[in-house]
């Protein structure tokens, strides 16, 4: 049951658009086709769902302080926290290549749509936070670390392919002309932002 509360928190509650906009930069540049924004989205769901349960035995066998002691008990002082950034990004790292690969391999078209945003996924601030918010929030379980990881991608998912569907249909609307492109896209974001507070009432 806490898994599924973490799970639809993190797809309405903390989602990470629109409660932390993080991810905004390909967010941004990428949601201008529902097509390719479901690529993209699908992309981020996989390597947040695979990345943040993966991290989460890093950090719970190797990196907090205190976890090698299943090694050996004169380890049980050892804290390797400080190493969090630089094994978190090894691992988003290495599922971002492997994901450009089966993209290029078996949707070609849509790895030359989403040209130079698939491999930087690698550094979305989206997948990176996940991580870090799974090791600050201290979840019991590995359970619960997958279920928040792809809530997560969900949300991310659905928050990107919202606003494509939004922008090819203001791409036929009289839209005054310093607001065309970037600024009408931040001030819906704004407003999608504010509609998705509503859930803050959700008691879970």
């Amino acid at each position: 049951m806490e898994a599924l509360n973490i799970f639809i928190k993190s797809i309405f509650i903390d989602n990470m658009v629109f409660a932390y906009f993080f991810g905004m930069c390909s967010y941004i540049a990428v949601s201008k086709s529902v097509k390719t924004a479901m690529g993209l989205g699908a992309a981020v769901i996989f390597v947040l769902t695979v990345t943040v349960p993966l991290n989460y035995l890093i950090n719970d066998y190797i990196l907090r302080d205190g976890a090698l002691s299943w090694i050996s008990p004169s380890l049980a002082d050892v804290d390797l926290s400080f190493l969090s950034f630089i094994l978190f990004i090894a691992v988003i790292a290495s599922f971002v290549q492997l994901v450009e690969m089966v993209v290029e391999k078996f949707a070609p078209s849509l790895y030359n749509q989403l040209g130079i945003f698939l491999p930087l996924i690698a550094v979305n601030c989206a997948i990176m936070g996940g991580s870090l918010f799974m090791q600050e929030r201290a979840y019991a379980n590995i359970g619960q670390a997958t279920a928040f990881g792809f809530g997560s991608g969900i949300g991310w998912w659905l928050a990107i392919v919202m606003m494509a569907a939004i922008r090819e249909k203001i791409s036929y609307s009289d839209v005054p002309k310093p607001l065309r492109g970037i600024g009408i896209t931040f001030i819906i974001t704004g407003l999608m932002g504010i509609a998705f507070m509503t859930f803050l009432g959700i008691q879970l």
